[in-house]
């Protein structure tokens, strides 16, 4: 097998926990790789005053692949406040480097798959007449990834040749009294192109895995442009898959359905912004987000990561307490996008036995408030988890 090399960046927090975990678990199933450990994150932005340094994005573009961990931001404020003293006030501002990851090499499409693994405590039930049922979740959700509310585009106190192109939009009249230095601005942005590459993304995976429906997941009663768009794109690239259906969902009526019949959605295509909001609340019921994984694909690079953030709260605990298994299923998506396929099914399933089997359970999976206690009440540390998983392996 040619050895691979992969750019790995632990991040924040936690990140720096749970990476090496998926590692060891790459490695006990038979990945041979090289792994490249790249600097991102607040500690260099605290330093450099760029969370994302040129020699990380250097080493991407090289090796294309990599495995992330987590991320710390801040509100502009604070970030401001925390930067190295000598490299303020010279026009340094802090950008998530995930996002500006995603941006700069354009990793447009988001997959996070939502799957129930039988056995979790933390999966979703419902009453059924006098009793209780556990439906089988197994969602995965296409997001937008590069636009939306995303792109950044945004003011406070906008220019004055911003505020009157602004103004010719009829509906900036109700805010004309209102001082420039009182408005903040964030434009929604969406473009055809990216439409048409999710929404076939989407239906791309449904044919291959043998998903019945792509649903998209907007608001185009209300934003009727961007979310217009979208529905339409799909609509057209529907055409080109007739044995799926395609169904359309508000987001606000999806975050209800979702807790009422989550297991009559397959794949579902959202913007950037509503993306992320019902992938958060799929990954709710299957676990939440110590279940919760995710690929950033580009036509050249991609970057596979945990959703969770980096819970610096619990860096310093030792031992670790944190669900490693998110970063572990996050390493088996990346085997799936280089061709390993085996090894990927391998790690599921060794992880769909550990849950299964219900011996080994972190803190999360207890229901228990996370701190140096949980060990008392039996819950397992992160490296214990991955052991039991390497064992099943």
């Amino acid at each position: 097998m040619a050895i691979r090399t992969i750019v790995t960046m632990p991040g924040d927090g936690i990140g720096k926990t749970v990476l090496p975990e998926a590692i060891r678990v790459l490695d006990a199933v038979g990945f041979a790789a090289d792994y490249v450990r790249a600097d991102i994150g607040w500690e260099f932005w605290c330093k450099e005053g760029n969370a994302l340094p040129d020699r990380t994005i250097k080493l991407l573009e090289q090796h294309k692949v990599g495995l992330f961990g987590a991320i710390t931001s801040k509100p502009k404020d604070k970030a401001q406040a925390e930067l190295d003293p000598a490299l303020r006030d010279k026009g340094f501002q802090y950008f998530s480097p995930i996002v500006t990851m995603r941006q700069l090499f354009d990793l447009d499409i988001c997959i996070r798959p939502c799957k129930s693994f039988a056995g979790n405590p933390l999966n979703f039930i419902r009453r059924k007449g006098d009793g209780f049922e556990e439906p089988k979740v197994d969602t995965v959700i296409f997001r937008q990834n590069t636009e939306c509310l995303y792109c950044g585009v945004e003011w406070t106190n906008p220019p004055a040749d911003v505020r009157q192109a602004l103004e010719t939009h009829r509906k900036m009249k109700a805010f004309a009294a209102v001082p420039s230095e009182d408005l903040a601005i964030s434009l929604r942005i969406f473009t055809r192109v990216a439409c048409q590459r999710i929404a076939r993304a989407g239906f791309e995976h449904a044919r291959q895995y043998g998903y019945k429906s792509v649903t998209v997941c907007e608001k185009p009663n209300v934003i009727r442009e961007t979310s217009g768009m979208m529905e339409a794109e799909a609509k057209q690239v529907a055409k080109e898959y007739p044995g799926i259906a395609l169904w359309s969902t508000n987001i606000d009526a999806q975050m209800m359905w979702l807790t009422k019949n989550p297991e009559d959605y397959g794949v579902i295509v959202s913007g950037n912004m509503f993306g992320d909001i019902v992938s958060d609340g799929f990954a709710g019921l299957v676990g939440g987000l110590g279940f919760a994984c995710s690929a950033n694909l580009g036509r050249e690079v991609a970057v596979f990561e945990p959703t969770h953030g980096s819970a610096p709260k619990y860096e310093k605990l030792s031992p670790s307490i944190v669900n490693p298994i998110a970063t572990i299923l996050a390493a088996g998506m990346m085997l799936d996008h280089i061709g390993e396929n085996a090894m990927s099914k391998r790690i599921s399933a060794a992880v769909a036995k550990v849950v299964e089997k219900g011996k080994v359970r972190t803190y999360d999976m207890l229901r228990l408030t996370g701190g140096p206690d949980v060990f008392k009440s039996g819950a397992a540390t992160t490296q214990q988890m991955t052991d039991a998983i390497i064992a099943e392996l």
